[in-house]
């Protein structure tokens, strides 16, 4: 993804604005995704740091009355953390869950998307890591409007468990 034998571009120093630095530093952050450079000026001898991260792509999600928004990482998890509230659910599943429907989403799609398909790919997600809090998304998702829908969205989850309970 990164070069190492790339030279080293120069940054301005926020300090003294100089353009004259070394890098003393350099790590891989949030899970491959960015380089953290510790960096020192070499006129004003501070250090500062910078971080490298690839230009992202544009995805734009296609909104129910037709708007078009770019995708917000951070939508997806609030969503996902209110329907795991108070559910065995760390922070990590929930942060790992968001990361693997961002990438399926700029892994398939080349720049739109509707909101619909994006709300389906939460909740594929959501059914296998917790039925509570598919349930709880899918009903705020869905805009259930009374309790048979409820059922409705149980029916498949319930249907499941009969077909593999074991005889007593």
């Amino acid at each position: 993804m990164w070069s190492r034998d790339r030279k080293q571009e120069n940054m301005q120093c926020p300090f003294c604005c100089e353009d004259n630095d070394r890098v003393i530093d350099s790590r891989v952050v949030d899970d491959g995704v960015a380089i953290r450079r510790r960096r020192e000026c070499l006129s004003c001898r501070r250090r500062y740091t910078t971080y490298e991260r690839p230009e992202e792509l544009m995805l734009k999600i296609v909104k129910k009355n037709g708007c078009r928004e770019p995708f917000a990482r951070h939508k997806i998890r609030q969503g996902v953390a209110l329907a795991c509230w108070k559910r065995p659910i760390s922070d990590e599943q929930i942060d790992q869950l968001v990361a693997q429907v961002e990438s399926d989403l700029y892994e398939d799609i080349d720049s739109e998307i509707d909101s619909r398909t994006v709300g389906e790919m939460v909740m594929d997600q959501l059914r296998a890591l917790d039925q509570v809090a598919f349930v709880r998304f899918a009903s705020v998702y869905r805009d259930f409007k009374d309790v048979t829908d409820f059922v409705h969205e149980l029916q498949p989850i319930l249907n499941d468990r009969r077909t593999h309970r074991r005889p007593n």
